[in-house]
Formats: C-alpha cells, sequence, structure tokens
C-alpha cells in the first residue's frame, strides 16, 4: 500500500514542457559584391566619375549601393557603388553600358564618349 500511495502522488505531477527557443545567428555585416570587371572606374570612388562626366542623370541610393547614371547621345552608363567593407568609402563594383535604344554597348567606348 505504500507502494501504491507513493506511486499515485507521482502520477499527478506532470512535467510541463518549455517552450523551444529559436536559435539566433549574428547576422554578418553587408558585403560589397565581387569585382569582376576591368575599366577605368571600377575601384574609383563616385568623385571620379562625376569629375569625366558632370552631372548624372540620376543619382540613387538604395540600402548599401548606390547608383549613378550617365546620358549622352551615343550610350547611357550606370555606375554601381558599393563599399568594400563596413566604414570604406564606396567604389564602383559594376558598369554597364548601353544605346539609347536599349542594345548592349562596349563600356570603354561609352566611357571615352561621354567624358568631358
Amino acid at each position: 500500500m505504500a507502494l501504491a500511495s507513493a506511486l499515485g502522488g507521482c502520477a499527478g505531477a506532470t512535467a510541463v514542457p518549455r517552450p523551444v527557443q529559436p536559435m539566433t545567428r549574428p547576422v554578418p555585416p553587408p558585403t560589397a559584391p565581387r569585382i569582376t570587371q576591368s575599366n577605368s572606374l571600377i575601384g574609383h570612388p563616385a568623385n571620379t566619375a562625376l569629375s569625366l562626366f558632370g552631372k548624372p542623370r540620376l543619382d540613387i541610393k538604395e540600402g548599401m549601393g548606390r547608383k549613378l547614371q550617365f546620358e549622352g547621345s551615343p550610350c547611357i552608363l550606370d555606375v554601381y557603388y558599393y563599399a568594400p567593407k563596413q566604414g570604406a568609402e564606396p567604389i564602383a563594383t559594376h558598369v554597364d553600358a548601353r544605346t539609347p535604344d536599349g542594345r548592349d554597348a562596349n563600356i570603354d567606348s561609352c566611357i571615352s564618349a561621354l567624358g568631358k
């Protein structure tokens, strides 16, 4: 009987499961896209393009990036800037060039054509 009352006392106590906490990982700082191009703007700050081409047609900031767009009769040039590391000055990491009707244009030729 003592055994039955001892077991009976355990039956009334039920363990309440704890809620599982999701694992959180620290978010790494954003990094700049890899540079895969080579031209006279890549690796330089925006001041380089501004001094070559003057006032941009567009100056768009989005998140950690910036896009400058320069336009002339032969072509449209888009230059994308990202900081290579947090706190550093953004540099050109990618350049696109196209004709006014949307066809791909040679980047170096467009840079030369738009230069002052």
